[in-house]
């Protein structure tokens, strides 16, 4: 899986540091998302496929990898 974050687009609202603080983190300034894993071991999938979900600016976009 490869995550990628739009910070343009990130309004703060921090729902995906609840579901994956392992990979989201926010700024203390203004609270714009800050990515901390690219790259999530397999036993994150679940949770950062919620956070995406759960963005209500549909700032974090997903990339399945096909792993060889």
């Amino acid at each position: 899986m490869q995550v990628e974050v739009d910070e343009s687009k990130c309004i703060a609202a921090g729902q995906c540091v609840l579901s994956a603080p392992e990979v989201f983190d926010q700024r203390d300034e203004d609270g714009i998302v800050v990515l901390l894993a690219e790259r999530p071991g397999a036993e994150l999938h679940d949770v950062v496929r919620e956070a995406a979900g759960l963005c209500p600016a549909a700032a974090i976009r997903l990339a399945e990898l096909v792993e060889g």
